[in-house]
């Protein structure tokens, strides 16, 4: 009964703390009386923002939001998530070292034309990751009080920074990109429109519902299901792929649709409402979770000290700690990209035999050595078994389930920390959580925004009544905030307690994250609105992610053209794995006393020898 009350805890938290602070709508007794588990009736009701908008440096211009901050609000966001600790096992003293996070920002705005608040969640994100490694710096050199600060203009750039990165000058879609990059598309689902087409949201044979069909990066089995070829060559233009595809999807209903896509184990799913995601028993045994868990595998194994600095180095905190990285596309690899942040030896291993996304690699791969390995192979296993012996974190970011088949599942790693005597954290990534009846399926971002119900609300902001995806990759980068969060958690108690540590994260877990803190005001969203061009409102169900952003990109770029400062949130090197300059964001959070830097350029993927020798043959430019 108690961890039943715990959790109705923490879900009436979330959910009327917020609808307090942003719809005044429930009076602080009311909320008292109906959460005995909050604070006693005796206490002084609880400070709704530990910061004041007098804290702040005034940039007030026509951007700003009449009575609404979202530095402030991003505090606010920050005061609950720290409200959760002992769900979510942070440190111990964590809530001594929160006083010293400020949030800080030039313009005090909003920045997506989206209803949820992902710059303010993820920079109160941030500030936790921030918050856990500060207590892994006061185990390393010593109690300090370090002061954190989280800029919210860099945590924007964070978020999209996917349409910021460059080649040699070239972004995303810029001609002649292609040319700059390693072809890891090995099935052409990225690179034939069709093909890349079968990854898209499509009205069904059912009215007024939506399905999102995926088929991942390899477009046959997806295409194949609802009657179409592998290739059409035919078809030359978007819209006449568009037209075709949606012309098969409403073919099927939303439950046959449903039945294909378990059958072939695609990543398809319905487009819910909010309200209808949370009503299935997935949903509803979800919603009730905390955003993230670090949860212990063995509590044997003794207790492993942070390495100390090489003699002269910068202060990284996680220097020495080897990171192996098995994942594909953003969110996993944004997990280890921010490890390498703060100094760790990334090593990520991705097969020669499956594609990824080529583009993602410019800004994924910041910080670590890339290597191939075939774990399917005798050879590869071998390879694999002895950088396993030297790890300290394992990162896995494929569909539930594969890493256990192929014999590095958490159990296997369990019993290898008791064998070598030394713990592991390990961290895994998906799109569906851990409980529940949907948790054994695969997904992407899209997949999850349109199961949890986020795609509704974008459609409903953008004054439709029809799903419609919300542009760039943001759930991705905040899940991948969420997953550094975990593995820097995991660090600490392996190296006060020993033993070794799981730590589980999920898109839909982050997208159930804004959903409690809750969407703008409608007064908020109206103003968002009236910023807006024509061509963002002429945006539909059926216009792919790249048309949904590239259209937003376009017109960011006109109304804020500091984000795209080369020189003000961005980095560039001269990187020796793609033979030319690159540029990426800079990490978003500041701590006094620590170096948060890369140490090393991005690279393609499969661009190293497979081993823990890591050498600093980069160039950092500015």
């Amino acid at each position: 009964m108690l961890y039943i009350a715990q959790r109705l805890s923490l879900s009436y938290r979330l959910l009327l703390y917020f609808r307090y602070r942003h719809h005044n709508s429930l009076p602080l007794s009311i909320i008292k009386f109906r959460v005995p588990f909050i604070r006693s009736v005796t206490e002084s009701p609880p400070s709704l923002c530990r910061y004041s908008p007098s804290i702040y440096e005034s940039s007030m211009t026509s951007l700003n939001f009449e009575g609404y901050s979202p530095r402030v609000e991003a505090g606010s966001i920050f005061d609950r998530l720290c409200d959760l600790g002992e769900e979510l096992n942070l440190p111990k003293r964590y809530k001594a070292l929160a006083k010293n996070v400020k949030f800080t920002s030039e313009k005090d705005t909003i920045y997506f034309p989206i209803p949820f608040k992902e710059t303010e969640t993820t920079s109160a994100l941030k500030a936790v990751e921030a918050l856990v490694a500060t207590s892994l710096a006061n185990l390393k050199y010593g109690e300090s009080s370090r002061k954190i600060e989280i800029n919210l203009e860099q945590t924007t750039c964070f978020l999209f920074q996917t349409y910021l990165s460059t080649i040699d000058g070239l972004g995303k879609y810029d001609v002649g990109i292609k040319a700059k990059l390693k072809d890891t598309d090995l099935f052409q689902a990225q690179s034939d429109p069709y093909r890349r087409m079968s990854a898209n949201l499509y009205a069904t044979k059912t009215p007024e519902t939506y399905f999102h069909i995926h088929g991942s990066l390899e477009a046959n089995t997806t295409l194949q299901m609802i009657g179409l070829p592998p290739f059409r060559p035919d078809l030359k233009t978007i819209e006449d792929i568009s037209e075709c595809i949606e012309s098969h999807v409403q073919q099927f209903t939303i439950e046959e649709l449903e039945t294909k896509n378990k059958e072939l184990r695609q990543a398809g799913v319905t487009a819910h409402k909010h309200e209808d995601f949370i009503a299935t028993p997935h949903g509803k045994l979800n919603n009730d979770l905390p955003p993230w868990s670090v949860v212990p595998l063995e509590t044997t194994t003794p207790p492993i000290p942070l390495f100390q600095d090489a003699p002269g180095a910068k202060p990284r905190v996680l220097s020495g700690i080897k990171v192996l990285e098995l994942c594909r596309i953003i969110a996993g690899p944004v997990i280890t990209r921010i490890l390498a942040e703060y100094g760790a030896d990334v090593l990520k291993v991705t097969s020669p035999n499956l594609p990824d996304v080529p583009f993602f690699q410019v800004d994924v791969n910041f910080g670590k050595q890339c290597a191939n390995i075939d774990l399917k192979s005798v050879e590869g296993r071998k390879i694999f078994d002895k950088l396993l012996l030297e790890a300290d974190v394992v990162v896995d970011g494929y569909r539930p389930g594969a890493l256990e088949k192929l014999g590095y599942g958490a159990k296997a790693l369990t019993d290898l920390a008791l064998k070598r005597g030394k713990g592991f954290v390990y961290v895994n990534e998906n799109c569906f959580g851990y409980e529940g009846e949907w948790a054994y399926r695969p997904g992407w971002q899209q997949i999850a925004d349109c199961a949890t119900g986020i795609a509704w609300a974008q459609g409903k902001f953008m004054g439709l009544q029809e799903p419609v995806i919300p542009p760039f990759p943001i759930s991705d980068y905040g899940t991948g905030v969420m997953g550094a969060i975990a593995a820097l958690t995991g660090l600490y108690h392996r190296a006060v307690s020993g033993g070794s540590w799981h730590g589980r994260v999920s898109l839909m877990h982050y997208d159930l994250l804004l959903f409690r803190v809750g969407q703008y005001s409608e007064e908020i969203q109206a103003q968002l609105r009236a910023r807006q061009t024509e061509d963002f409102f002429e945006l539909r169900h059926n216009h792919s992610v790249d048309q949904i952003s590239g259209t937003v990109v376009k017109q960011m770029r006109k109304q804020y053209p500091w984000l795209f400062d080369q020189e003000r949130y961005r980095e560039r090197w001269v990187s020796k794995g793609w033979d030319a300059e690159v540029s990426a964001i800079k990490p978003v959070a500041s701590i006094e006393g620590l170096e948060l830097s890369f140490k090393r350029a991005s690279r393609p993927n499969g661009s190293d020898e497979p081993g823990w020798e890591f050498l600093e043959e980069d160039t950092r430019l500015l």
